[in-house]
């Protein structure tokens, strides 16, 4: 009977999740790879002035040769996060109180006559499959903003080496928008006009924002108080060095990683609040009992509840009749003496 309470029948949740869901994430992996991986999508050919400070910083070498190497960004920010839902859930699930809340907040699924989908295992995937799905979205967003932007990194003169004895260079004020005009490597110029904004930036704040909102909305043991806030404020920090040292090895400017920032912020919050609903079940709440409507029951039903005047003055006639009746007794008694002592004087 306790199990025929706590499980939902759903005939369409495996359907929905294999021809659906699964879907939406493969073409979203297929988009990421066109944009990381191929020439699909070409990068705007943005001017620039041979003069300009901005654009002739010392070249940092190539992405592998950074402090933050993307290899070790992407594993960082896929694993860290995974490996903290997995065991946060798995922790959740084994605590009696915890578990008691979780089974009212989601039922057991039942699809078909055989399967049972277990709270804890859809929870893990729900939110491990939403911040893979944000974790992409955040990586085509950011390299659509490169495309289309084609901002230059600040090392975009030193490698494009162009000829500043030329007539058009030596004018200090002639704006260069001829791509032929740069005499260095076309890969590494094309990777330095990718420059707005920042993908390191967005996709760590990404990582470290949803993994708050993930520790902050579902642990809820009093013994985390100071274990929560270290946690997540640490994982905030290396988001926030990671931008740092994109700029400090010029190969971002502050605008870029302000900007990657902002699109990995919004990306995060827009999947925590609207789609997970910060993290709880779809019965969040326990449901109260519906009070009665009274509105078309008859007044005699209703519960008759003296109040206080009517006490206080059926507490007066009380007293009041009390007074009368000693009158009467008093005024009979001097009735009776008085005919008395007539008789005797008769």
């Amino acid at each position: 009977m306790a199990l025929e309470n706590n499980t939902h029948r759903s005939f369409s949740i495996i359907p929905c999740f294999i021809f659906v869901e699964l879907v939406i994430m493969a073409g979203t992996v297929l988009l990421a790879y066109y944009f990381e991986c191929t020439d699909t999508f070409q990068v705007h050919i943005q001017g620039f002035f041979c003069q300009d400070g901005n654009l002739m910083k010392p070249y940092p070498g190539s992405e592998d040769e950074s402090f933050i190497s993307p290899l070790v960004l992407y594993c960082v920010l896929a694993a860290t996060p995974t490996a903290i839902i997995f065991i946060g859930e798995i922790a959740t699930y084994f605590i009696k109180s915890t578990r008691e809340n979780l089974i009212v907040q989601e039922k057991m699924i039942l699809t078909g006559e055989c399967c049972y989908l277990n709270p804890l295992i859809r929870r893990i995937i729900r939110f491990i499959g939403v911040f893979a799905f944000g974790l992409f979205a955040t990586d085509i967003f950011v390299n659509a903003g490169q495309v289309v932007t084609g901002n230059l990194t600040p090392y975009f003169l030193t490698v494009c080496k162009p000829n500043y004895t030329g007539t058009d260079c030596l004018a200090h004020h002639q704006f260069m928008s001829n791509a032929n005009i740069c005499a260095g490597e076309l890969e590494v110029i094309e990777k330095a006009r990718r420059s707005f904004p920042s993908k390191h930036a967005a996709l760590s704040i990404y990582s470290a924002l949803y993994t708050t909102m993930y520790i902050t909305s579902t642990i809820k043991t009093k013994s985390s108080r100071l274990a929560k806030p270290v946690l997540c404020l640490g994982t905030l920090c290396s988001a926030f060095l990671t931008g740092l040292n994109r700029v400090s090895e010029y190969r971002n400017h502050c605008v870029d990683v302000i900007g990657g920032f902002i699109l990995g912020t919004a990306v995060a919050l827009f999947l925590g609040i609207c789609v997970v609903h910060n993290f709880k079940g779809t019965h969040g709440t326990i449901s109260k009992p519906k009070s009665e409507d009274t509105r078309g029951m008859p007044l005699m039903a209703f519960p008759r509840v003296e109040s206080p005047l009517e006490t206080l003055s059926a507490q007066q006639r009380w007293k009041q009749t009390q007074g009368q009746a000693m009158l009467l007794e008093t005024g009979f008694i001097s009735v009776k003496n008085h005919s008395s002592s007539m008789t005797e004087v008769t």
